[in-house]
């Protein structure tokens, strides 16, 4: 079954796919300095937070190898301390392009305590270096073995659930919010991979999701990864989504994460909060499926997650193929970006995250395993998943 790839490195050379242009037009980006990374981020060219991880692990490892391969070496190799100083700017300066998603800044620390760990083991300069530039590598390597453990915890306990209330644990229909497949990770994904793989096992009816406002990561791209994989799938609104419960089966709704607090409350794309809502009033379960880099046990709640919010622009424009397709000299359909607001708004919310409080999540679904609310229990216990 072919997946899409949000990176992809070759010979030292860093690609990302610019998912802004998705999903109409594929172009690979090259990634050749940690500014071109933090700015990529940034601006959302590549979003997810397990993939903006990989990739500032990645973009990290290069600047160090390229440090390395100089015919004269650069001033920050010539001691450890100037290699853990500019490390640690680096390393502090990508860390800032997005606050809310924890994986981002769990990378960070990983490769900060690498840094000095080597550097108490009184390691000569190079072998500090390649340290670090195994460590980006493994971070990055490591991610899609996870989602595939993830996908098969969070598939099996859910028909098993189905199959524990008098269902057949099979033809199960599953909405999802925003995107979280390959596109948003190193590979098959998170909330996505759970679907993925209830399809690859022939236990999936339907796929449903949302559009994802405003930046459509729903109907751009998991609508692109569900049509590549040929599995069967619905798109709706935002606003549709109790109306979807109301008139349609739907056994479980599986979202993504960018930080879950201690206590289990969780930050996702926005609109997640009000799927979860809904959820709870008809009763089906909401599962949240991340892995352990994305729980911060150093956040006791929601309430102290921090909540980015995008240039209240962003929230007025769409950008999308001319419809009828028009076509450059290149044989590329043809893009524009259209503002769908009058000019001028004075006020707009645009908060691009949203916290889901841990009672209305039923399981929070880790490389390790899922975990469940005890009965009367507002929050979890995650102890036994990271």
């Amino acid at each position: 079954m072919h997946m899409l790839t949000s990176i992809r490195t070759s010979d030292g050379k860093i690609e990302i796919i610019d998912q802004l242009l998705l999903p109409h037009t594929t172009k690979y980006v090259e990634i050749t300095s940690i500014e071109q990374a933090y700015d990529a981020i940034k601006d959302m060219k590549i979003r997810g937070a397990p993939a903006i991880a990989s990739l500032a692990s990645l973009a990290f490892a290069a600047y160090i190898q390229t440090g390395l391969d100089s015919a004269q070496p650069p001033a920050f190799l010539l001691s450890s301390e100037s290699l853990s100083t500019q490390a640690i700017q680096k390393l502090d300066y990508l860390s800032g392009a997005r606050p809310t998603a924890v994986n981002l800044g769990a990378a960070i620390r990983r490769l900060k305590a690498v840094l000095q760990s080597s550097i108490d083991a009184g390691k000569s300069v190079p072998l500090i270096a390649a340290d670090l530039i195994n460590e980006g590598k493994l971070i990055a390597d490591e991610d899609f073995d996870r989602n595939k453990r993830m996908a098969e915890h969070g598939g099996e306990w859910l028909a098993e659930l189905d199959r524990g209330s008098g269902g057949s644990g099979q033809e199960l229909n599953v909405l999802t919010v925003c995107n979280t497949g390959s596109l948003a990770t190193s590979g098959y994904g998170t909330a996505l991979g759970l679907i993925t793989y209830l399809h690859e096992q022939k236990k999936l009816g339907k796929a449903y999701y949302t559009q994802t406002a405003p930046y459509h990561q729903g109907s751009r791209l998991t609508a692109l990864e569900l049509k590549t994989m040929q599995v069967p799938s619905v798109m709706i609104c935002d606003t549709m989504v109790g109306s979807l419960f109301q008139h349609h089966k739907i056994h479980a709704v599986a979202v993504g994460a960018d930080r879950i607090a201690r206590n289990g409350d969780t930050a996702n794309k926005i609109g997640t909060y009000n799927a979860a809502v809904l959820a709870a009033r008809h009763k089906i379960p909401f599962i949240v499926v991340a892995p352990i880099s994305t729980v911060d046990l150093d956040t006791p709640d929601g309430s102290s997650i921090p909540i980015e919010h995008r240039k209240p622009l962003e929230a007025c424009l769409v950008r999308g193929a001319v419809h009828p397709f028009e076509f450059d000299v290149e044989g590329k359909v043809r893009q524009e970006t259209v503002m769908i607001t009058p000019s001028g708004l004075e006020g707009i919310y645009n908060p691009s995250f949203d916290v889901t409080p841990a009672e209305l999540i039923t399981a929070i679904v880790t490389e390790k395993g899922v975990a469940t609310r005890k009965e009367g229990e507002t929050s979890f216990d995650l102890s036994g998943v990271v």
